[in-house]
């Protein structure tokens, strides 16, 4: 919006050409979601508890989390609008790929608010159940999937749904370029064509997954919102080099014109989780809860699909793997040995995996301050494939 009025009046008043340049309106998208977030927080945490949206704790969980009780949750919608405000300020409303990321991010946000309300005004811990969230985010996963197959090549929206109906007509026999390959990182020239059907479904599971991914980590005061801001940024970097045609050129990694344009995005996001975490560190005033957890996780995900980086995701993201493949393997594992051997046995000491940790002794702020670190190391390995290939 305000990249519009500078433009209508640069001409007049020399200085607003500044606007012009993503970095710029970076910066400002960043320190705006901050100010938002840090000035809104106190009325937003004392709405919440009037409200009596307090968390739910589940009777099965470490017993040092029951004093939690009561606790304001939903507090991911202050990420959410300062995220948004900042990002509609900012960006550049006539790009095709800032619209994929913030309707994925609001739908996926408004799944996790059913959810938390569920929780909060039913007391029930468990909320939506599986196959409903699932099938809400599976909707969402694959318009956005279905979106981004196609706006790999195309300038505009209006392109974008041109190329859909095309692949339509022709049988779906439309084949993608090849900046729309699976890339390897680490390699120059290894990446993998997908064809439409297989980026369909591999973005699906990226922005799901890391969807459910982040919501499974965010259990602890801080311990989502931190490596989401981490990756995020690592995700950012390589947005702005993705854009660039010069920049992606000499990184060997493929040109995608307006992606530099989810910087802005990304340091929206990254203002307004710095100021969450103010609020969130321990002890936490306020939870993110599943309406902050799906939402962020979703938008990282599809930021991931856009600049064709899932596998260095992966990487960077690899404590929301870990996370998840904890949950993964502690379920599958009680059930087989249940049927087996008529007992089920587990794996871990409790799951999700910082659970396990806090059941080995950690405390809280120690498994938390760790997998920042962790998460810290990672990004720096996943940044690493820009130049190691």
């Amino acid at each position: 919006m305000l990249l519009w009025l500078a433009q209508m009046f640069q001409d007049d008043i020399g200085f607003l050409r500044v606007f012009n340049f993503i970095t710029f309106r970076a910066v400002f998208a960043t320190i705006t979601a901050l100010l938002i977030g840090l000035l809104a927080g106190p009325a937003v945490i004392r709405k919440l508890t009037e409200m009596k949206y307090g968390q739910a704790v589940r009777t099965n969980g470490p017993e040092t989390h029951l004093k939690k009780h009561g606790t304001p949750t939903m507090g991911g919608v202050l990420v959410l609008i300062a995220i948004g405000v900042a990002t509609l300020l900012w960006c550049d409303l006539s790009n095709r790929l800032i619209w994929p990321v913030m309707i994925v991010t609001v739908g996926f946000g408004a799944v996790g608010w059913v959810d938390d309300y569920r929780k909060v005004v039913r007391q029930d811990p468990e909320g939506m159940r599986s196959a409903e969230k699932y099938f809400w985010q599976s909707l969402v996963g694959i318009g956005a999937a279905l979106y981004l197959a196609f706006s790999v090549s195309a300038p505009t929206p209006a392109k974008v749904f041109e190329l859909f109906f095309a692949w339509v007509q022709s049988g779906f026999s439309m084949d993608l370029p090849p900046k729309a390959d699976l890339i390897v990182p680490f390699f120059k020239t290894i990446s993998y064509p997908l064809g439409v059907w297989g980026f369909i479904a591999l973005t699906y599971c990226v922005i799901v997954g890391t969807s459910n991914a982040v919501n499974f980590t965010d259990g602890l005061d801080g311990l989502a919102i931190m490596p989401t801001v981490m990756v995020g940024s690592g995700l950012g970097l390589f947005a702005y080099l993705t854009g660039s045609a010069t920049y992606s050129k000499y990184l060997f990694i493929p040109h995608i014109p307006g992606a530099g344009e989810l910087i802005i995005f990304v340091g929206a996001m990254v203002g307004a989780g710095l100021a969450f975490l103010w609020y969130n560190t321990h002890p936490a005033q306020v939870f993110m809860g599943d309406v902050g957890a799906l939402a962020l996780g979703g938008a990282l995900g599809t930021i991931a699909v856009i600049v064709r980086q899932e596998i260095v995701l992966f990487i960077m993201g690899g404590i929301f793997v870990a996370e998840t493949l904890s949950v993964i393997i502690q379920v599958g594992w009680f059930k087989y040995t249940k049927k087996r051997y008529g007992t089920g046995r587990r794996v871990f000491l409790m799951a999700p995996l910082h659970h396990h940790f806090e059941q080995k002794g950690w405390k809280e702020t120690q498994v938390v301050v760790r997998f920042w670190i962790i998460t810290m190391m990672l990004v720096l390995i996943g940044l690493s494939t820009l130049k190691l290939r």
